[in-house]
């Protein structure tokens, strides 16, 4: 479950805390959430993260970075589709919170949309020093309900360019609902119909394709 800002942390913890083994926890400031209030929000993430990185995996000391609740710090990233407007702002916030997944050993979410080219000369900075979990061939993409639209290309460009183990399945809800649901609310059961749709576009069963994104995002988050 990502999370966008402070309030969206708290309530994904909670959620997490109700089903645990379904549901794991995110946290980080979308870059659409990034205001003037930015350097207080991520200063109140960075605290609730300290805290819980004491409670997370068995087996492991109190002083180790991979202890925490949270499976990665996401989502974050850059989004300049609708407005530059803190532009300035979100690189600063998107390269705090690349520092916290340098640090942490957690993986990092990202969203970015027509940012790319700021996006990986940021990433670029910290390629060696992060190189067992931001090097980018390392990276997978999350593929929701757009692949399922008539006009989308991803069905024919995907297989042609990306194996299956770099393939995660993401629901993107409230929005990018799925066909024959396209237009409704979307909901996280949907993310059936992207499995099905990308199965077919592979060419294997729906349950191989299942199998091989279940083992992907058990390796990128270590559940």
């Amino acid at each position: 479950l990502p999370a966008i800002d402070v309030k969206t942390t708290h309530a994904v913890l909670a959620l997490s805390r109700e089903y645990p083994g379904y549901a794991y926890p995110m946290i980080g400031l979308h870059p659409e959430e990034v205001k003037e209030d930015w350097k207080e929000q991520l200063a109140e993430l960075r605290k609730i993260l300290e805290e819980h990185r004491m409670t997370g995996n068995a087996g492991q000391t109190a002083d180790s970075p991979l202890i925490s609740d949270f499976i990665a710090v996401g989502e974050v990233g850059l989004d300049y589709y609708w407005s530059r407007e803190f532009e300035n702002e979100q690189l600063e916030a998107f390269e705090e919170q690349v520092k916290w997944s340098v640090e942490t050993q957690l993986p990092l979410m990202i969203h970015c949309r027509k940012a790319q080219n700021e996006m990986v000369h940021l990433l670029r900075k910290y390629e060696k020093e992060a190189e067992e979990l931001l090097s980018f061939n390392k990276f997978v993409l999350g593929v929701g309900g757009v692949s399922t639209f008539k006009s989308s290309h991803l069905r024919e460009d995907l297989p042609a360019a990306v194996p299956m183990n770099r393939i995660i399945l993401e629901t993107d809800s409230p929005y990018m609902a799925p066909v024959p649901y396209r237009g409704k609310r979307n909901e996280s059961a949907f993310v059936i119909e992207v499995l099905k749709t990308l199965a077919k576009a592979y060419g294997v069963s729906e349950e191989e394709f299942a199998e091989q994104t279940n083992k992907n995002v058990e390796s990128v988050f270590h559940l």
